[in-house]
């Protein structure tokens, strides 16, 4: 293939990376996008094959592709694009910094990794199966060519279709005479090496493999006559590795000879179970820090119950949340080699001219043209700081996490500049922190600037824009302004058509919340419909259980309930809380948020008793899987006090709102929105009781927090004064009362009204 390839006329080919069987994987440059990708260019198709064979293999592809670019994990390779130019089919995927397994084996020469360091390779691919594996995916070519540790010591498997695509093209060689599918013979399973039934297990058995080879220096049947090697796989026990290497912990020992079980049903039941087998092993093996302690992220373990990839809270599920950040690097040159897996830059070191009349102008001043070269060491510090934010946000501790972002923003900005993407990526994740800590304003500031530097450097089309306006738009929701969030929500999904077409899972993503914000508009037909053609069409082309197929499903369940189709939508929540539970666990937090809307359904239908034991059983399973202190844990036990004042049981339900209203505010803050929900129940419960006086003071204490946050016309802001008044009126204020109810009527029309002249 020539240097000067241009793929599709927009992937210039820069650099072999590595070449195997089924193709090449080159260093491209995106000449759209300017940034730098790893092309993967199957061999041609070539005439030989009939047109309707053809069709079939390139459906087979685009089917493919399309499930790996539908993967959103750390520990999973980003596939950016996909196509075919002149009879070769590629794949764009990121390029990563680092070296796959082979490679480190061979820079090690061949001794075995340290113990530290085959444990945490061990819990991270383990995390990265255990998350595909939910979603209904086997990868089928584990090997150490196809698993890449990036320079900040994250793990990646790439190749995630491209053993299913081999066998469909016809790549795979064969074994003469004997028709057994070769693939990688060293760390093929048993049921691979019989053409049997092949599910999740065959890649336990390959990781077993992996594992074993990094642990003691080589596979497990190393010989040099591929039957042989199968035959072993096959037949053979595979020879302790602490014989090998008796430093290797007993616990480690048993669990790979798990995994290389010939029954598949003797291996671990999943991956899951294989970290949480792993998780009692690792404190006795720390990891040497790499970096200072204090900015290493935890162990995968430490986040493991928690779903991937990364959830928001309940109210957020499927909002995009920015594109993450690495450390530049030096591309290696490195000669092609058939093992390699991708290797190479993320990105080259940001530099922008201060002379040309293009430089943006928030650019720091006084450095002659140019910033002064950063400090690779903290460069990488920075790396780890902004991993470590996210980490905390998978734990919904958005407090911590916005904190430790701003701190990344400033350093970054100050070291690489405010157009830097590794700055602007930090600043997309700050936005998205704020607005989960019910700072919308803030927010919208930060979104705005990562906005602005995306389009100036990437242009207006790009996903890095896209995603900073959708989430922007997401923000103008929760601040209630959904015409706003409505035009920006279009004005996203016609570019992500445009330039991804309208099958793309961005794309998708993207029609999801447009349903979602249409809903919040009033519009419940219309969000109705659009939720159900985006739940059809996610069905179609990831399955009909994968998580974003159920989380289209939920909207639907969520607009039949907006239109009085309560029966129908407690219907459609409880089979996507049994969907999500076989997929995803019984305790994924999206499988009890399933639960928690049938909950709603069963208040909303009167059969409260019902909702009441479901909202007991609820917040105990969420103390379990989440701890009492988490917002879903709360948000169940305030469902538990509604259901409670709907039985007539005001005490009780007047004391679990104030205990769920003292920890929100303890754990949220005191204007978060929560908070103030609790809050009004509390008044609610006052009100009840008949003790108006009280239940007035908290009320108002509501309408002043909401209009602060929110300002004095938003809905829920609104909502709260027309409380305020119904309570003068109780307590015989009529005069006050009429007043209250004159201004929110007044405030209502102007905000009618301006809705009206945004949307025309």
């Amino acid at each position: 293939m020539a240097d000067t390839r241009l793929i599709q006329g927009r992937y210039l080919l820069l650099d072999l990376i590595g070449r195997g069987g089924m193709g090449e994987v080159w260093r491209a440059r995106d000449e759209s996008l300017g940034r730098h990708v790893a092309v993967k260019c199957l061999k041609p198709l070539g005439p030989r094959r009939e047109p309707s064979y053809l069709r079939v293999l390139r459906e087979r592809f685009r089917r493919e592709a399309r499930v790996a670019a539908a993967l959103q994990h750390r520990g999973i390779t980003v596939v950016h694009d996909f196509g075919e130019d002149e009879g070769v089919l590629y794949l764009v995927m990121e390029l990563l910094d680092g070296r796959d397994l082979s490679r480190l084996l061979e820079d090690n020469k061949h001794h075995p990794l340290p113990v530290p360091e085959v444990l945490e390779i061990a819990e991270q691919v383990g995390a990265a199966l255990a998350y595909t594996h939910r979603q209904g995916i086997v990868h089928r070519d584990l090997k150490p060519a196809n698993i890449v540790r990036v320079a900040d010591g994250t793990v990646k498997i790439c190749d995630f279709g491209i053993a299913r695509l081999g066998h469909d093209i016809g790549f795979s060689s064969r074994l003469t005479g004997t028709g057994i599918a070769m693939g990688t013979p060293h760390y093929m399973s048993p049921e691979q090496i019989g053409a049997g039934q092949v599910d999740h297990r065959s890649d336990l058995y390959s990781l077993g493999c992996v594992l074993y080879e990094i642990a003691t220096g080589a596979p497990p049947f190393d010989m040099d006559d591929a039957w042989a090697v199968l035959v072993g796989h096959r037949d053979t026990a595979p020879r302790p590795p602490r014989e090998l290497r008796p430093e290797l912990p007993e616990a480690f020992e048993r669990v790979v000879l798990d995994l290389l079980a010939k029954d598949p049903a003797d291996r671990p039941g999943d991956a899951a179970e294989f970290v949480r087998r792993l998780a009692g092993i690792r404190p006795l093996h720390p990891a040497p820090p790499r970096v200072p302690e204090e900015f290493r992220p935890l162990p995968v373990r430490a986040y493991l119950p928690l779903p991937d990839p990364p959830r928001l809270p309940g109210w957020a599920r499927n909002m995009t949340t920015g594109s993450k950040a690495a450390g530049p690097g030096p591309f290696p040159a490195t000669p092609p080699d058939p093992a390699a897996a991708l290797t190479g830059e993320w990105t080259r070191p940001w530099r922008v001219d201060l002379d040309r009349d293009d430089a943006p102008d928030d650019e720091p001043p006084g450095t002659g043209g140019h910033l002064p070269p950063p400090d690779p060491e903290a460069l990488a510090a920075l790396a780890v700081r902004h991993s470590e934010a996210l980490r905390l946000a998978r734990l919904d501790r958005w407090g911590e996490a916005a904190e430790t972002l701003r701190e990344v923003v400033a350093e970054r900005e100050r070291l690489l500049g405010a157009p830097h993407p590794d700055t602007l990526a930090s600043r997309h994740e700050l936005g998205v922190a704020l607005s989960r800590l019910g700072r919308p304003a803030e927010a919208l500031r930060e979104l705005g600037r990562t906005r602005a530097g995306h389009e100036r450097r990437l242009g207006p089309d790009h996903p890095h824009t896209l995603a900073a306006r959708q989430e922007s738009a997401y923000v103008l929701g929760r601040l209630g302004r959904h015409v706003e969030a409505h035009q920006e929500y279009v004005a996203v999904l016609a570019a992500r058509e445009r330039t991804m077409g309208p099958d793309h899972c961005d794309t998708l993503r993207c029609r999801h919340n447009l349903a979602y914000n249409l809903g919040r508009l009033g519009r419940y037909e219309e969000s109705y419909r659009m939720a159900l053609e985006v739940a059809a069409a996610r069905a179609r082309l990831l399955g009909p259980e994968h998580p974003e197929t159920l989380a289209s499903r939920n909207e639907v369940a969520y607009a039949l309930g907006q239109l009085g189709r309560w029966s129908e939508a407690l219907h459609t929540y409880r089979e996507v809380a049994a969907a999500r539970a076989r997929v995803l666990g019984p305790l994924d937090p999206d499988a009890l948020a399933a639960r928690y809307e049938a909950g709603i359904c069963l208040g909303r239908l009167g059969r409260s008793a019902e909702a009441l034991e479901l909202y007991r059983e609820l917040v105990e399973d969420r103390t379990r899987a989440q701890g009492p202190g988490h917002p879903d844990t709360l948000r169940a036990r305030h469902g538990l006090g509604v259901n409670l004042g709907r039985l007539g049981r005001w005490e009780e339900a007047l004391a679990e709102a104030r205990d769920v209203c003292a920890i929100r505010a303890r754990v949220l803050g005191a204007d978060h929105p929560d908070t103030l929900v609790s809050r009004r129940e509390v008044a609610v419960g006052l009100g009840w009781l008949g003790r108006w006086t009280d239940a007035l003071a908290v009320y108002r204490d509501v309408a002043q927090a909401r209009q602060r946050v929110l300002g004095a016309d938003h809905p829920d802001a609104l909502a709260s004064r027309n409380d305020e008044a119904q309570c003068l009126d109780q307590l015989g204020r009529s005069a006050e009362a009429v007043e209250l109810y004159r201004q929110v009527a007044a405030l209502r029309q102007v905000r009618a009204t301006r809705g009206q002249r945004q949307y025309h």
